[in-house]
């Protein structure tokens, strides 16, 4: 089982790379190393759906997190991106997916303010709900103003080995697959080692137990021994939104919701990259369970 993990990982890097274009199964099994006869069983058996399902959904969250902090883009310019022949298409299985029309998604979405939940009502239909979980705004900006320092930087390129997990159950398992294997090459532990996330789905929009999330350790250099469970991955240098702060895992959340509204104020655009955190102490050796992080959105 653990090669199957191996090969379907690798497919699952290609498809969310390639999302613009054509994924035909045979192209996807061939990454993976399988014929596409067995390639749909297995990747279904470990991800818990079929490999149609999988692409769809990753384009229409994709499609939805641009909708939201991407305001600046035409919903035609977002959906001819991610391979959808035309408006109708892409409206129809956008509201499949979430209920709700693309253009009223991103009306009634306005800053990360709500979180999307989904429900099934009575007749087996699938309605969106955006639930205020932040009473009132101000409060959210005075905790911000309280709890973190937040600004511009630009930040230089990142040399990084990851591990992919699938759930965010999975990513504390992630960090130990890591930390074992970085162990064995005796580079961990060392002085002020550097632990990173990189958010390749976001929370509001992907489903907690399907959300994908890089385990990473920050390397001196870009790594060259790298296999289908520990890969190198790089953060190109640029511009990010950062803040900073010591905090509980209880307050993330509240971290990056604050941060993009932060983004929508100061009128910055996120760049085609992926949000990360950047851990500096371990939560674990704190007595209050606090840790020193950089919460990071590449923008322009």
């Amino acid at each position: 089982m653990e090669e199957h993990k191996k090969r379907i990982i690798k497919a699952i890097q290609y498809i969310d790379s390639h999302l613009h274009e054509d994924l035909s199964l045979e192209k996807i099994a061939e990454v993976g190393m399988y014929s596409s006869f067995h390639f749909h069983r297995i990747f279904k058996l470990i991800t818990g759906e079929t490999l149609q399902n999988y692409i769809i959904r990753k384009k229409i969250e994709k499609s939805a997190f641009y909708l939201s902090v991407k305001k600046d883009i035409e919903i035609k310019e977002i959906y001819l991106d991610l391979g959808f022949s035309n408006h109708s298409v892409f409206s129809k299985t956008f509201k499949k997916h979430y209920g709700i029309a693309p253009s009223s998604f991103r009306n009634s979405a306005p800053e990360f303010f709500h979180r999307v939940l989904q429900k099934a009502s009575k007749n087996g239909q699938v309605n969106t709900v955006f639930s205020q979980y932040i009473c009132h705004i101000d409060n959210l900006l005075n905790w911000t103003d309280m709890n973190l320092k937040v600004g511009v930087k630009e930040l230089p390129e990142m040399n990084l080995a990851s591990v992919m997990s699938l759930g965010i159950i999975n990513v504390e398992p992630s960090f130990n697959v890591l930390i074992e294997w970085a162990k064995k090459r005796q580079l961990f532990p060392r002085d002020n080692v550097k632990m990173i996330s990189v958010y390749h789905d976001s929370c509001k929009v992907t489903p907690l137990d399907k959300v994908r999330i890089h385990s990473c350790m920050l390397l001196d250099e870009r790594l060259k021994e790298q296999n289908e469970v520990v890969f190198s991955e790089t953060i190109e240098k640029g511009k990010c939104i950062v803040g900073s702060g010591e905090l509980t895992l209880d307050d993330f959340e509240k971290c990056w919701v604050s941060l993009f509204l932060w983004m929508n104020e100061h009128h910055y655009s996120m760049r085609k990259a992926f949000p990360f955190e950047i851990y500096h102490t371990n939560f674990k050796e704190h007595p209050e369970g606090k840790m020193i992080v950089d919460f990071c959105i590449p923008v322009y």
